[in-house]
């Protein structure tokens, strides 16, 4: 059934992507987390004398690996920074703060790192700072919460016992939370699709020169370029053309596997589209099987895909194989 659409304003939603990120470090930064969870600062020595801080797993002038590891003491001095006035929640402190490149004593290079201060009057090049270690430490960047303007004193080790300290003490693997927040906007097209989901029903749009019906609607037809105007209602049922039995688990998950991903051709649509097959045994799911789509309470409908949890059998005979081969 074709439509007639006012012209509304596009959809717009905060959207917050997360995950957390596992990752190997290697013997070099391994052992510089490893000291840190233990408030110790190493760095390591390069083929002309300098010492690295934070270390680096290769020679800056000749390439070769690096493994002298240095002691370096908590304090040091701010080479260049720049104040932070209005600090947000990807930021290391919640008040305003500078962010300076720290030479501490006994390294040659400069680490980047939060300095906490009353105000940008308190900061100069060249003033004295010393190291903040966060409450509990875990073997992370984060271990020192920031530095702060003042002098302490560091006992170091000797380099047999640092030696040894450090081989027991290296991190091997760390988990970094990544968080993304972006405002997302939908066109136009989708947000027709969006707010006829919130009222229980799915349209597509057609091709102009093909007479296709894409779903969800595009701007335009991806073979012909031209706009796709005229909106389409299409039946929540359809036909499976391909799937995949999902075995493996991963962090996350909301269904146990196994289970189904299938591509579903909806009654009237020239495209298919991927969804969860329940309602059914994995090993049962077939090509060209009818299926039905299954709704949230009406209560609990959104302007989102989610609206529908899945797609079930819906008791009609498999489809014949060349009504749907053109999809596959």
């Amino acid at each position: 059934m074709e439509m007639d659409t006012p012209e509304l304003e596009p959809l717009s939603a905060s959207l917050d992507l997360q995950f957390d990120y596992t990752r190997s470090v290697g013997p070099i930064i391994g052992r510089f987390l490893g000291a840190l969870r233990s408030r110790r600062i190493v760095g390591v020595r390069g083929s002309d004398g300098r010492v690295h801080v934070p270390p680096v797993e290769y020679d800056p002038v000749t390439a070769a690996p690096l493994a002298e590891f240095v002691e370096v003491a908590g304090t040091g001095t701010v080479k260049t920074w720049s104040w932070v006035p209005n600090p947000g929640p990807e930021h290391p402190l919640a008040e305003p703060f500078a962010f300076a490149l720290i030479q501490l004593d006994g390294a040659d290079t400069s680490i980047l790192h939060a300095v906490s201060a009353p105000g940008p009057e308190a900061m100069s090049t060249g003033m004295r700072v010393k190291v903040r270690w966060a409450a509990e430490t875990v073997g992370h960047i984060n271990d020192i919460a920031c530095f702060e303007p003042g002098e302490l004193v560091l006992e170091t080790a000797s380099s047999g016992d640092l030696a040894t300290f450090l081989n027991e003490a290296a991190i091997k693997m760390i988990v970094t939370p990544i968080e993304l927040n972006i405002q997302h906007s939908v066109s136009a097209q989708e947000s027709s699709y969006l707010r006829a989901l919130g009222e229980g029903r799915i349209i597509g749009a057609r091709c102009p020169a093909t007479d296709k019906i894409y779903v969800p609607p595009r701007g335009a037809s991806p073979t012909h370029g031209l706009p796709t105007t005229d909106e389409v209602e299409l039946s929540d049922h359809g036909t499976v053309t391909t799937f995949c039995i999902v075995n493996v688990p991963f962090p996350g998950q909301r269904i146990k596997p196994p289970y189904v991903a299938a591509y579903v051709l909806l009654d009237g649509a020239d495209i298919p589209f991927l969804h969860l097959i329940l309602g059914i045994d994995a090993d049962q799911v077939r090509m060209g099987m009818r299926v039905r789509a299954v709704w949230k309470p009406r209560e609990e409908w959104g302007m989102t895909g989610e609206n529908i949890t899945h797609y079930e059998p819906n008791g009609e005979p498999d489809a014949a194989f060349d009504t749907y081969s053109l999809h596959l």
